[in-house]
């Protein structure tokens, strides 16, 4: 039987990939404007490929196209914060309220071994891997709470959620609290308590939240060094 082989990815998803990296990682700041031009220079691509990247990019919001004024990065007001981790706690409470109900073995030693990977790329202020990381260990929860439908919504949100994260996951303290939080959280799923791990999970976006909106209030240079 043959299986089929992965698909190189195209110059317009690598760029793509790193300029939405670039943003969600505060190298570009909210508000910042974008020029095609050094874009080009700085991807090695042309202004076609820039343009396509850019409107994609728009439409996940993470960047403003303003007439006469061209792109620049979005910004995040504390109503706009706010109404995020209202959806996210939501989504993931219910989420990890069926994780908790029907979690495997493997399932709960591959939520454990994220936390470790998190708590170790923390302590080591890779930002980055701790970012992919915290996203596969909510794909995991979600993926055994059967909630492909609520997956798909954080998703969508995934660029302005990251950039929350890399906010919150740089700030000082967090990197004993964040993976202490998951932690509470895959505990409960292991001890099959729905409750317990959906008021866990309450819990730490509250932290979190309360720490974004902090940090965004902080001159740029501060956010930027974490």
């Amino acid at each position: 039987m043959l299986t089929s082989l992965e698909r190189p990815k195209t110059l317009k998803e690598t760029s793509l990939e790193r300029l939405r990296e670039a943003i969600t990682m505060g190298y570009f700041l909210p508000g910042e404007r974008l020029v095609e031009r050094t874009l080009c220079e700085q991807l090695g691509v042309s202004r076609t490929v820039i343009r396509e990247c850019i409107q994609h990019l728009e439409s996940e919001q993470l960047i403003t196209v303003v007439p006469n004024a061209g792109p620049s990065v979005a910004t995040l007001n504390p109503h706009e914060v706010q109404e995020i981790y209202e959806i996210r706690t939501m989504l993931e409470s219910a989420a990890i309220a069926s994780c908790a109900a029907i979690a495997s073995e493997t399932t709960v030693a591959t939520l454990e071994a994220y936390c470790d990977k998190i708590a170790r790329s923390l302590l080591d202020h890779d930002i980055k891997q701790a970012l992919v990381d915290t996203r596969m260990f909510y794909h995991t929860i979600f993926s055994e709470g059967e909630k492909w439908v609520a997956w798909d919504l954080v998703e969508r949100l995934n660029g302005r959620i990251g950039q929350l994260r890399a906010v919150t996951l740089s700030s000082k303290g967090r990197s004993t609290a964040g993976p202490r939080n998951l932690r509470a959280i895959t505990a409960a799923i292991k001890q099959q308590d729905p409750d317990t791990a959906a008021e866990a999970c309450a819990k730490h976006l509250q932290q979190a939240m309360t720490i974004a909106l902090n940090e965004l209030q902080k001159p740029k240079e501060d956010v930027l060094d974490g």
